[in-house]
């Protein structure tokens, strides 16, 4: 059975005004365009196509809105980084982001995912900022982790704790050998929760 099986897309914006209403709590979902955000979202929600996965980088183009129980959502932002888009597109995407983060209430944590083989880069940094500047928690996932032995993921994943420090909690990840699914799908419902004291309809099992 899903961890979320009612869950459901909501609708894509493309400007502030067609943003879901800003009620309940949402944890948005951000990463470089070849990051394997998609394939983190579906694999948390145990849903195989609820976010689009593709072989072209950069095809979320709008922040999708995506309910996974009533009042508690999960936000797809677009991709960054390795996109090849127009530079207007660039900046269009900037200011969208801009105005999400400092305007949603609604928001409860910040999931960044990156490729277990690259460092964190300057955007990267952006969006921990962005979220810390609201002072919501940012949780870090070092997806693709199959892609590396077991030794060299556990010192990857050290360095990458000692980078980011108390500001992001990080773990391993990969959608594809169910590393770290479980644990991040814990810390998804915890922040859901903790943005919704008492609703315990987005626990569900773990």
């Amino acid at each position: 059975m899903s961890a979320f099986p009612h869950a459901r897309y909501l609708k894509g914006a493309n400007a502030p005004a067609q943003f879901v209403p800003d009620t309940g709590a949402e944890v948005a979902f951000a990463g470089r365009s070849n990051s394997g955000k998609s394939s983190a979202i579906n694999a948390l929600t145990q849903r195989r196509s609820l976010a689009r996965t593709s072989k072209s980088p950069g095809q979320t183009q709008l922040i999708n809105f995506f309910e996974l129980e009533p009042g508690a959502r999960l936000v797809d932002l677009p991709g960054y980084g390795f996109a090849k888009v127009p530079r207007a597109m660039q900046e269009h995407w900037r200011h969208l982001l801009e105005a999400y983060f400092t305007g949603r209430e609604s928001l409860a944590a910040l999931f960044i995912v990156m490729d277990v083989r690259r460092p964190l880069g300057d955007q990267d940094w952006q969006m921990i900022d962005y979220a810390r500047a609201r002072g919501r928690p940012v949780h870090l996932l070092l997806s693709k982790a199959d892609k590396l032995g077991r030794g060299e993921a556990l010192k990857v994943l050290a360095g990458a704790k000692r980078e980011v420090g108390p500001r992001a909690g990080v773990q391993l990840f990969s959608a594809t050998a169910g590393t770290g699914v479980d644990e991040a799908r814990r810390e998804l419902k915890a922040r859901l929760r903790a943005k919704k004291p008492g609703d315990a309809s987005v626990a569900g099992p773990d």
